[in-house]
């Protein structure tokens, strides 16, 4: 039976009446509707890619570029989940509740983490008129507090409109080791990275087989993949043959690439030929200022961190290659955002292989990292380059990732390729019109023939804040459609006018223990005219104070509309979820009980253990110890650059305190276990005073002191934002080489393991911890 005629305005979409008899037809999105890809690549500058003047070399994205369109003004949200919850709801990110982070979610609306159901996704659209959709890799758009086993799951990706999903939810991921998730299951990969294991490959092996699948059963049915990678953010893993091509690329250093980097955007016609670099960051050392070790570490970085992109460019090359065997490339709409947010600088002035350690405030030391140059990329290591490469990885413009004031946080290069829908004599060419991450989905809708849902799931629609780019292919000196703009972000703000934009930048992103951020109403706005200042050089406030009041007031209209109010800069408070105003998990529990098997839990999903006494007990069983000794963990939060573990070795009862992967205390058993059943005790006797003090560990067996030591420094905020709490065994990395990646689960029986926390807590609500959890998205 053939459905009735629909508006499609209402979804789903009603069933026909029923005949009997006559088979019913599957939902149909309009005729000649296209597939869609959207591939994002994560923290990559706008000066970074080849197809925008950038020194790391992409062959897909400039083959896409060539065969399609490039946009020179579009701009994201300058952090990762705002950007994609932007992306997929076509709202701007305070609209949908995510003005900073999914770990840093308030109680005010711009603010709370939760996608109200008034806002549809780009899944549930596609979904509900006929699409297969599918997402892979990065998610970072559920509540922290959700991501356990326990759900819920509706704001999940197979909750919001994926049929399929393949990748990890939070804010990054170990890409040698990754803890993943297929739909809502958690998931291991098979493989290791001596096996040849990948990440970002593993990814596109699944969209490939999805893909395939999918056409091979329903090849008149359009699909939508969206393939969000881990790369190029932290951490910077990838094997050495990728390092290996750019080695020596990078002496000349960041001032010198950033000027070759100009001069390559203007002869491709991507910025106009009279701009000029924007100004550098103050107190950012100029490549002359470092030493001989300084340099090699640096230039290093900048190796690996263009040998990941490339080898993140090889497999979006795979993805199209499937598309092309499938016949679908030409039906196909490709989007690619060559970024989220502006490059990163939270790696410090120095770079650094311990990216946590840079988290809480505490420099690499440069030292250590010349003497293990040749391991920079693999497994030991958790990188990422010094401010200096993301400033130059941002050129022309100034500033990095977080910054929404200055286009180095907002502005990044985005290419859309559609086979015959790009007119041949447009191929390849450039579209300088202003638009924003909310402008994606609008655009997808009108590729398909679709219409915005007025109501989904009996929800009435929000209306869809972005506006179409089709217009821009056929046209590429039609006026812009996006004529005003507001950024927000931890403070930083700007707003974007008919051509002019007025900022103020509030805080500095790789400062991470800064002495004191201004009150809002002393922040000092900056006033450009970007039809003739490309890059935000040439700051005209004083000379035109009226014009930047009323492009003040501009931003305080937009602001009031979009939920922008009340800003909020506040420090440690939004870590803790009670003081930010979000629900705890855990909240009034002193206790936690798990079992064997159970695992993968986050820090906002279990037991906070960091800055307090606690304790931790083990009910196990072990037999055969005379031919077998007891081995594996019993268990472990977090993994090799941040974390604990209880364990056993050979019979022996260990504890080890791993501190950001700088520091590690191990206390040992005098006496080793025998057959039988035993409570295994671990006291954390936390010396207070402060945030990341030290403790005294005591080990018990059967109620018998059999160990103790000292941890002289322990973790003040976050363990890592990769690994997990798991009974049993340690998954991802290791937190301590007593035991190996893999293998290392208990050789015995656990009956229960039990965390129970002291009333000591300390909670340093009068420090500056907000950037450290930023530093990560």
């Amino acid at each position: 039976m053939k459905r009735p005629p629909s508006s499609r305005a209402s979804l789903p979409i009603p069933d026909p009446v029923r005949e009997h008899g006559v088979p019913v037809e599957a939902l149909a999105p309009p005729a000649g509707a296209p597939n869609i890809v959207v591939v994002v690549i994560d923290d990559m500058g706008f000066g970074a890619s080849q197809p925008f003047g950038g020194p790391c070399v992409m062959p897909t994205a400039q083959r896409l570029a060539d065969e399609g369109l490039r946009f020179s003004r579009f701009h994201v949200t300058a952090l990762c989940s705002p950007t994609r919850q932007a992306l997929l709801t076509g709202r701007n990110h305070h609209s949908v509740g995510m003005g900073g982070t999914t770990e840093m979610a308030t109680s005010s609306p711009g603010y709370n983490g939760y996608r109200p159901a008034s806002a549809a996704t780009t899944a549930q659209i596609l979904g509900g008129n006929g699409y297969s959709t599918a997402a892979f890799g990065k998610w970072h758009q559920t509540p922290a507090r959700e991501v356990s086993v326990s759900g819920p799951f509706d704001r999940w990706p197979t909750g919001e409109g994926f049929d399929e999903f393949y990748g990890f939810m939070g804010a990054e991921m170990n890409h040698w080791y990754p803890q993943l998730f297929h739909g809502t299951t958690p998931v291991v990969p098979a493989r290791q990275p001596e096996d040849g294991y990948h990440l970002s490959e593993d990814l596109v092996d699944h969209a490939i087989g999805w893909i395939g699948t999918q056409q091979a059963l329903t090849p008149d049915k359009p699909f939508y993949a969206y393939v969000a990678f881990g790369a190029t953010h932290a951490p910077f893993h990838v094997a050495p043959e990728w390092i290996e091509k750019y080695r020596g690329a990078f002496e000349a250093g960041w001032d010198v690439q950033r000027a070759k980097t100009l001069e390559r955007q203007k002869a491709l016609g991507i910025v106009p030929a009279d701009a000029v670099l924007g100004p550098w960051a103050e107190g950012v050392p100029a490549w002359a200022d470092l030493d001989v070790d300084e340099r090699a570490v640096a230039a290093r970085f900048m190796e690996t961190y263009a040998g990941f992109a490339e080898h993140t460019d090889a497999q979006v090359a795979r993805l199209v290659a499937e598309l092309e065997r499938l016949g679908e490339l030409e039906n196909t709409l490709i989007v690619f955002l060559l970024g989220d947010n502006g490059a990163s600088g939270e790696g410090g002035i120095e770079g650094t292989l311990r990216e946590h350690l840079v988290g809480h405030g505490i420099a690499d030391e440069t030292s250590a990292m010349v003497d293990r140059l040749e391991s920079f990329g693999d497994a030991t290591t958790y990188g990422m380059y010094p401010v200096g490469w993301a400033l130059a990885m941002n050129a022309p413009y100034q500033w990095t990732k977080q910054v929404a004031s200055h286009f180095g946080g907002t502005r990044d290069g985005m290419i859309m390729r559609w086979g015959d829908r790009i007119k041949k004599a447009d191929v390849g060419t450039i579209r300088h019109q202003f638009h924003h991450v909310i402008d994606i989905l609008p655009t997808i809708l009108e590729a398909a023939g679709l219409p915005a849902p007025t109501s989904v799931n009996g929800i009435e629609q929000s209306p869809i804040e972005g506006t179409s780019m089709l217009y821009t292919f056929d046209d590429a000196e039609a006026a812009d459609r996006r004529t005003t703009q507001y950024f927000e972000m931890c403070g930083n703000r700007g707003i974007y006018h008919e051509g002019w934009m007025a900022v103020t930048r509030h805080g500095t992103p790789w400062l991470m223990l800064p002495d004191g951020l201004p009150f809002f109403e002393d922040d000092v706005w900056e006033l450009y005219d970007t039809t003739v200042d490309w890059t935000q050089s040439n700051d005209l406030a004083v000379e035109l104070p009226d014009r930047l009041h009323e492009l003040q007031a501009v931003f305080t209209a937009e602001a009031e509309k979009y939920q922008v109010f009340p800003l909020d800069d506040r420090v440690t408070e939004r870590e803790n979820p009670f003081l930010a105003g979000r629900i705890d998990l855990l909240a009034g529990r002193d206790s936690l009980t798990l079992s064997s098997g159970m695992g993968r839990f986050t820090e906002e999903t279990t037991m906070n253990t960091k800055n307090r006494s606690h304790t931790i007990t083990a009910q196990v069983s072990i037999a055969d110890v005379a031919t077998n000794p007891s081995s594996g963990v019993l268990i472990a939060q977090g993994g090799r650059f941040g974390g604990w573990s209880l364990y056993v070795v050979d019979g022996e009862l260990r504890y080890t305190y791993n501190t950001y992967g700088s520091y590690l205390a191990s206390i040992r058993s005098r006496v080793k276990l025998t057959d039988g059943e035993h409570e295994l005790h671990m006291r954390f006797d936390y010396d207070g005073g402060g945030l990341g003090r030290g403790a005294t560990v005591t080990l018990f067996v059967d109620g018998a002191e059999v160990g103790a030591g000292r941890v002289e420094r322990t973790t003040a905020y976050y363990f890592s934002f990769d690994e997990t709490l798991n009974v049993g065994v340690d998954l991802g990395t290791p937190v301590s080489d007593d035991y190996a990646p893999t293998g290392n689960a208990f050789t015995g029986t656990i009956e229960f393991v039990r965390i129970d926390v002291a009333d000591d807590a300390v909670t340093g609500t009068g420090e500056d911890a907000v950037r450290h959890v930023l530093a990560h998205q």
